[in-house]
């Protein structure tokens, strides 16, 4: 005697018509934010400033983003702040509290491809200006007679 199985429309209309059950559906990831994360970002919102890119430890980046902030309330008197001092006093801010080798370029554009160390690197920019600060290592050079 012969047996067939027999498929019912319910079943080919969930199995994609070929009678194999479909793979169970993943839920989309749920993006967990710390704290930390949350506060900078609402930082930035209130300062008027766009996070573009960022390898660095999120206090460290709040320091720049408030320095930066404060230098720009600073200048406002000016009718256009110097790019120029913004970045020389971000980068001797860093230099001062993080170790030296800071770099800081400041501008309304510019290009840059730079070499930074590990945890040192952040790109924003507040109003029309953009900011790039990062860290390099400083070797010592050897003298030879």
């Amino acid at each position: 005697m012969e047996t067939t199985k027999h498929t019912t429309l319910k079943q080919l209309m969930h199995s994609g018509g070929d009678g194999v059950p479909p793979r169970p559906r993943r839920k989309p990831p749920i993006h967990k934010h710390n704290e930390e994360e949350v506060k900078l970002a609402a930082l930035a919102i209130s300062f008027n400033m766009r996070l573009r890119s960022a390898d660095m430890p999120l206090p460290m980046q709040e320091r720049a983003l408030r320095h930066a902030r404060a230098l720009l309330d600073a200048a406002a008197h000016r009718r256009r702040p110097n790019p120029t001092l913004l970045a020389r006093s971000l980068k001797k801010e860093f230099d001062s509290v993080y170790g030296p080798a800071w770099h800081c370029v400041a501008g309304k554009s510019f290009g840059s491809f730079v070499t930074h160390t590990p945890g040192g690197f952040l790109y924003f920019s507040i109003d029309s200006l953009s900011f790039l600060l990062f860290k390099t290592e400083v070797h010592p050079i050897s003298q030879t007679s």
